[in-house]
Protein backbone atom coordinates (compact mmCIF):
# COMPACT_ATOMS: atom_id res chain seq x y z
CA UNK A 1 0.00 0.00 0.00
CA UNK A 2 1.73 3.58 -0.84
CA UNK A 3 1.92 5.95 1.97
CA UNK A 4 -0.29 8.15 2.41
CA UNK A 5 0.74 10.59 5.07
CA UNK A 6 4.34 12.34 4.08
CA UNK A 7 5.72 14.08 7.16
CA UNK A 8 4.49 16.07 10.21
CA UNK A 9 4.49 19.96 8.73
CA UNK A 10 3.81 21.36 11.66
CA UNK A 11 3.21 20.98 15.34
CA UNK A 12 1.56 23.09 18.25
CA UNK A 13 2.89 24.37 21.54
CA UNK A 14 1.33 25.86 23.52
CA UNK A 15 2.63 28.76 25.45
CA UNK A 16 1.47 31.57 28.64
CA UNK A 17 3.83 34.29 26.72
CA UNK A 18 4.30 34.08 22.97
CA UNK A 19 7.07 36.85 22.92
CA UNK A 20 9.23 35.26 25.74
CA UNK A 21 9.02 31.57 24.34
CA UNK A 22 9.82 32.92 21.37
CA UNK A 23 12.91 34.09 22.19
CA UNK A 24 13.50 31.38 23.99
CA UNK A 25 13.27 28.95 21.53
CA UNK A 26 15.47 30.87 19.26
CA UNK A 27 18.25 31.89 21.78
CA UNK A 28 18.36 28.04 23.33
CA UNK A 29 17.41 25.79 20.25
CA UNK A 30 18.67 27.87 17.44
CA UNK A 31 14.82 27.94 16.32
CA UNK A 32 14.61 30.54 13.26
CA UNK A 33 11.06 33.33 13.72
CA UNK A 34 9.26 32.91 10.41
CA UNK A 35 6.32 34.65 11.78
CA UNK A 36 4.73 36.55 14.74
CA UNK A 37 0.86 38.13 14.11
CA UNK A 38 0.14 41.92 15.22
CA UNK A 39 -1.77 40.68 18.53
CA UNK A 40 1.31 38.77 19.85
CA UNK A 41 -0.93 35.48 20.08
CA UNK A 42 1.16 33.52 18.01
CA UNK A 43 4.11 32.84 16.65
CA UNK A 44 5.58 30.38 13.57
CA UNK A 45 9.24 28.80 14.52
CA UNK A 46 11.44 26.64 12.59
CA UNK A 47 13.39 24.21 13.70
CA UNK A 48 14.70 20.71 13.07
CA UNK A 49 13.46 20.79 9.63
CA UNK A 50 9.71 21.32 10.72
CA UNK A 51 7.48 24.23 11.58
CA UNK A 52 6.07 24.89 14.82
CA UNK A 53 3.57 27.12 16.22
CA UNK A 54 3.54 28.52 19.63
CA UNK A 55 0.28 29.26 20.42
CA UNK A 56 -0.70 31.60 23.55
CA UNK A 57 -2.44 29.08 26.20
CA UNK A 58 -3.28 29.21 29.57
CA UNK A 59 -0.93 28.15 32.10
CA UNK A 60 -2.03 24.48 32.72
CA UNK A 61 -1.95 23.80 29.17
CA UNK A 62 0.92 21.67 27.92
CA UNK A 63 1.83 18.98 25.61
CA UNK A 64 2.37 16.34 28.30
CA UNK A 65 0.12 13.81 28.80
CA UNK A 66 0.51 10.96 31.71
CA UNK A 67 1.09 7.72 30.52
CA UNK A 68 -0.66 4.50 32.48
CA UNK A 69 1.30 4.17 35.19
CA UNK A 70 1.20 7.97 35.93
CA UNK A 71 4.72 9.10 34.79
CA UNK A 72 4.70 12.67 32.72
CA UNK A 73 5.55 12.44 29.20
CA UNK A 74 6.85 14.27 26.27
CA UNK A 75 4.83 13.70 22.97
CA UNK A 76 7.80 15.08 21.07
CA UNK A 77 11.54 13.22 19.96
CA UNK A 78 13.97 15.27 18.23
CA UNK A 79 17.01 13.47 17.20
CA UNK A 80 20.56 14.36 16.75
CA UNK A 81 23.32 12.79 14.69
CA UNK A 82 25.46 10.37 17.30
CA UNK A 83 26.35 10.13 20.87
CA UNK A 84 28.91 12.93 20.64
CA UNK A 85 26.14 15.70 19.15
CA UNK A 86 23.52 14.49 22.05
CA UNK A 87 26.19 14.52 24.56
CA UNK A 88 27.29 18.18 23.20
CA UNK A 89 23.88 19.73 22.98
CA UNK A 90 23.21 18.34 26.47
CA UNK A 91 26.21 20.01 28.01
CA UNK A 92 24.82 23.58 26.12
CA UNK A 93 21.98 23.68 27.19
CA UNK A 94 23.03 23.03 30.90
CA UNK A 95 25.04 25.90 30.36
CA UNK A 96 21.92 27.95 28.96
CA UNK A 97 20.58 26.85 32.64
CA UNK A 98 17.71 24.21 30.70
CA UNK A 99 15.76 22.84 32.54
CA UNK A 100 17.35 19.32 31.40
CA UNK A 101 17.29 15.53 32.71
CA UNK A 102 20.53 12.75 32.63
CA UNK A 103 21.44 10.88 29.22
CA UNK A 104 19.68 8.06 29.66
CA UNK A 105 20.00 4.12 28.41
CA UNK A 106 16.80 2.97 27.58
CA UNK A 107 17.59 -0.10 25.91
CA UNK A 108 16.93 0.84 22.72
CA UNK A 109 19.93 2.10 20.14
CA UNK A 110 21.22 4.88 21.14
CA UNK A 111 20.37 7.58 24.29
CA UNK A 112 18.02 10.12 25.18
CA UNK A 113 17.75 12.75 27.59
CA UNK A 114 14.20 14.91 28.18
CA UNK A 115 14.33 19.32 28.44
CA UNK A 116 11.73 21.26 29.00
CA UNK A 117 10.77 24.83 28.06
CA UNK A 118 9.82 27.55 30.64
CA UNK A 119 6.20 26.80 30.44
CA UNK A 120 6.94 22.81 31.02
CA UNK A 121 6.49 21.20 27.81
CA UNK A 122 9.07 17.80 27.87
CA UNK A 123 10.56 16.99 24.87
CA UNK A 124 13.30 14.06 24.30
CA UNK A 125 16.26 14.36 22.18
CA UNK A 126 17.86 10.64 20.64
CA UNK A 127 20.84 10.48 19.76
CA UNK A 128 19.88 8.42 16.63
CA UNK A 129 18.60 9.78 13.58
CA UNK A 130 15.88 7.68 11.74
CA UNK A 131 17.15 6.31 8.07
CA UNK A 132 15.15 7.66 5.77
CA UNK A 133 16.34 11.32 6.95
CA UNK A 134 19.69 9.83 7.27
CA UNK A 135 19.57 9.48 3.64
CA UNK A 136 18.40 12.72 2.48
CA UNK A 137 21.34 14.30 4.33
Amino acid sequence: MKQKLLRVGTAYIPVTNVSNSLKWYTDKLGAVESYKDEKGKMAIINMASQSFFLVESPEQESMNFFDSEGNKRFSLTFEVDGLAQLKGLHEELLLQNVKIGEIENRGHPGRNFVFSDPDGNLFDVWSELSPSFKKRI
